[in-house]
């Protein structure tokens, strides 16, 4: 899901670009629709895409809630989940570290110890 993040950021800060310049070729030198018609619907795509991830990662990492909302306002400001991406990397926001789900050795009890331990074994 990390990896799918940061794919996804870097790409959603790609596609604003190519709609910012979709919107000038629309609406200041009004030569074509085209930028926009294409590029809308791409970066669309890529907005919820890293919005999904976003939320995700909130409850998979446990990101506190601060972290969470710099994830969602960065989707909003142009070229900012490329920003979000890179700080939450070097915070340590962004890496797979071991004990953080109930998949980890040791951090579930099974039945057969919680019956073990309840007989005296």
């Amino acid at each position: 899901m990390i990896r799918i993040f940061r794919v996804l950021a870097i790409a959603e800060g790609f596609s604003w670009a190519a709609l910012l310049i979709g919107m000038f070729l629309k609406w200041v030198t009004r030569t074509t629709e085209l930028g926009v018609e294409i590029a809308g619907p791409i970066h669309g795509a890529f907005f919820i895409g890293y919005g999904i991830a976003a939320l995700s990662l909130w409850g998979l990492q446990r990101w506190p809630f601060r972290v969470a909302l710099f994830a969602g306002a960065s989707a909003v400001i142009p070229f900012a989940t490329v920003w979000f991406e890179r700080w939450a990397g070097r915070r340590g926001h962004l890496t797979a570290t071991a004990g953080r789900g109930p998949s980890t050795p040791g951090a579930s009890t099974s039945a057969r110890e919680t019956a073990g331990e309840a007989a005296g074994v």
